[in-house]
């Protein structure tokens, strides 16, 4: 399995600690913050994270207005929605929005970790074509 970049956002503790915990014994490279605003701040100083996996129930900030400045701030970074309290319209607007997925909580560990590698893997692929239609770019100008 390959290694992914994860940024884990919740605001519950001990559900945070606990999955962070997992997903390291899983090989994935974790990092966990409590909010919407902490994730942000992160995605700024750090730039290699592949998904974001993003509870929508959060105090101050909630999920989908977290999701809407991470796809501002970096349209290419994919994120996986986790909620308890699911309703069908938080999922279809997190999905327009252009979140990767939806999960409930709690999901099934290898359910997620298989999302979180499909998510990493769609990044990795538009990330190669923007660099591949850069350098096609740049070897097509004349001098």
């Amino acid at each position: 399995m390959n290694h992914i970049n994860l940024l884990l956002v919740d605001d519950e503790k001990a559900f945070l600690d606990t999955l962070t915990k997992r997903l390291e014994k899983r090989g994935m490279n974790v990092t966990a913050v409590y909010s919407g605003q902490d994730a942000l701040a992160e995605l700024k100083t750090q730039k290699n994270f592949e998904v974001v996996i993003l509870d929508v129930k959060m105090p101050q900030m909630d999920g989908i207005e977290t999701l809407v400045e991470i796809k501002r701030q970096d349209p290419l970074i994919e994120v996986i929605m986790l909620t308890g309290h699911a309703t069908v319209e938080t999922a279809i607007d997190g999905m327009k929005l252009g979140a990767f997925d939806y999960l409930m909580k709690p999901c099934d560990l290898d359910v997620l970790i298989a999302k979180a590698s499909e998510a990493a893997d769609k990044k990795r692929i538009h990330e190669d074509k923007i660099i591949e239609a850069r350098m096609k770019e740049i070897t097509n100008r004349r001098p």
